[in-house]
């Protein structure tokens, strides 16, 4: 293993900025593009946003979350890309922010993506009623900007006790002892904090309904997702002639994350579906009913592309080795939880702006409603959806790279190095 390849840096050329800036590009064409084609709450173009800052956001807490774990745990055969992670948090302070002003949106009433969030509905509902000490606008931008300074705080110090490691680390081990403290407060915040996140950005969107199951299922979506373009990045940057020091027992690994976690989120789903089917009390039974009924091929396909795909393309231990294999299956799974997002915000907006025509008596969405069920960028993604999806992707991936860039690829001072170097399966 030469040296050179261990202390390479990233180089963020020309070309690739302008691939991820045409990308932003099309996200924003497609954001304007949704302000003239949207109802009078917009309300198609903030939920495209919330699905993809939530989305997103997940990822890159996800990144962090994972990376300390390991930390914790002692393991040594991530060390050789856990820059990988350690850039993946990049976007996390920008998706807070971002979703702080979702939260100002709903103070202010620029949108109507949360039942709740409506003084009105909430006064004339007395579960919502019931529920508004923690499901009201000043809680949610509290939280957010109180759990996610939490997070961005903390993984600060474990990023820049990291990049000191690489310049002055020594014998004593001083900046992974400090790396492992932080890392071990992390994980309980970071897991029950993240749990609360999803109750008030995701499950609070179906404000009348509740799972025990859901912050977990949700958590798992966004893991998944993150191993999958965790793959597709590396494979990427090993194209690049970078991360030579990866090898195929390393994707090997990852690709039984990819393949186990997908098994676990489909128990997940399962166990979900079927407590509640089996339950059958009306108030947990209307929130699959909805999305069996009005969103089967979403509802279905979640299943097909998250769970049937990723198993039996990588069940066999050989085809985790492959990295076309591993590759084609990580960009399916990540669409796919890109999707079961999209599943589980849409329903309940859409119900939400329904229930506020209602109200307001307004004939014309009524009538357009009960003329059609489809409804456009609520019961399948349509192209602007898509697009404001690619266009996330490029912010992504660009505060990724540009991160990526600002350190040794390989930290070279790591006393788990070795370990990672010499990794066999």
């Amino acid at each position: 293993m030469g040296n050179v390849k261990l202390i390479q840096n990233f180089t963020f050329d020309s070309q690739i900025k302008k691939v991820l800036f045409a990308f932003m590009g099309v996200g924003i064409l497609c954001l304007v593009l949704n302000l003239f084609v949207d109802n009078g709450h917009y309300t198609r173009l903030w939920s495209n946003l919330l699905h993809n800052i939530v989305f997103f956001t997940g990822i890159s807490l996800m990144g962090l979350f994972f990376l300390t774990a390991n930390v914790v745990a002692e393991s040594g055969w991530y060390t050789g890309f856990k820059r990988i992670w350690e850039a993946m948090y990049a976007f996390l302070p920008v998706g807070l922010i971002l979703m702080a002003i979702l939260g100002l949106g709903t103070i202010f009433d620029f949108h109507y993506l949360y039942h709740w969030g409506i003084e009105e509905e909430v006064a004339n509902d007395k579960l919502m009623e019931a529920k508004s000490s923690f499901l009201n606008p000043a809680w949610y931008l509290v939280a957010t900007l109180g759990f996610g300074a939490v997070w961005v705080l903390i993984g600060r110090i474990i990023r820049n006790n990291s990049l000191r490691e690489d310049e002055e680390g020594d014998m004593s081990f001083t900046f992974h002892k400090r790396i492992y403290k932080w890392s071990a407060i992390f994980l309980p915040i970071g897991g029950f904090t993240g749990a609360a996140a999803v109750w008030l950005w995701i499950m609070s969107v179906d404000a009348h309904w509740y799972s025990t199951l859901f912050a977990w299922y949700t958590m798992i979506s966004w893991l998944v997702a993150m191993f999958a373009l965790t793959i597709i990045v590396l494979a990427f940057l090993k194209s690049k002639g970078y991360f030579q020091n990866v090898s195929k027992d390393h994707i090997h690994d990852l690709g039984k994350y990819l393949f186990a976690f997908s098994i676990f989120w489909t128990y997940l789903w399962f166990s979900q579906y079927m407590l509640i089917w089996y339950g059958n009390v009306g108030e947990e039974t209307i929130y699959f009913r909805q999305r069996v009924d009005q969103y089967p091929v979403l509802f279905y396909g979640n299943l097909v592309i998250n769970f049937v795909l990723p198993f039996f393309v990588l069940m066999r231990n050989d085809t985790k080795r492959k990295y076309g294999t591993v590759l084609f299956a990580s960009i399916f799974v990540f669409v796919g939880h890109w999707l079961d997002f999209f599943l589980m915000l849409k329903p309940g907006i859409l119900h939400t702006e329904h229930e506020i025509a209602h109200h307001a008596h307004d004939a014309a969405a009524e009538a357009g409603h009960h003329a059609s069920s489809f409804e456009a960028g609520f019961t399948i993604p349509g192209l602007l959806e898509i697009g404001i999806f690619v266009g996330f992707l490029g912010l992504f991936l660009y505060l990724f790279f540009n991160r990526l860039a600002s350190a040794n690829l390989v930290p070279k001072r790591s006393p788990f190095l070795e370990e990672s170097l010499h990794h066999e399966v």
